[in-house]
């Protein structure tokens, strides 16, 4: 993988825990509308309509850049409907970026290496 893989990668990962807050507080507020007079829905509906649009563009995008199997590419758009699944996301995907910036630059120290020689 290539920086821009782990660029897109990162985007991806900072965008799915601000995602998963903004469900769970929708959630909340979809409580708290029921049982007082408390109505924030409207405003956390469109603050969480606006990430949750940004997480699948940005899902989208990452699965281009990393070619991801169908499997692994359900699996992110999976956690993102589910309402602590963008933290697990987060947490796989910092992983991931981090792993393919070790081998992005394993790749250019080899090159390097043979450029050399």
């Amino acid at each position: 993988m290539d920086i821009k893989t782990a660029s897109a990668l990162n985007r991806l990962r900072l965008v799915s825990a601000p995602e998963a807050v903004s469900f769970l507080l929708l959630l909340v507020c979809s409580v708290l509308k029921r049982t007082t007079d408390f109505n924030a829905v409207p405003v956390m509906g469109r603050i969480h309509a606006f990430l949750f649009v940004l997480y699948v563009i940005l899902w989208a995008l990452a699965w281009y850049r990393t070619k991801w199997q169908f499997g692994r590419a359900a699996l992110y758009f999976v956690l993102s409907v589910l309402p602590t699944g963008g933290f697990f996301a987060e947490r796989k995907l910092r992983r991931e970026a981090e792993a393919s910036v070790v081998a992005s630059r394993e790749a250019a120290e080899a090159a390097e290496a043979v450029a050399k020689a």
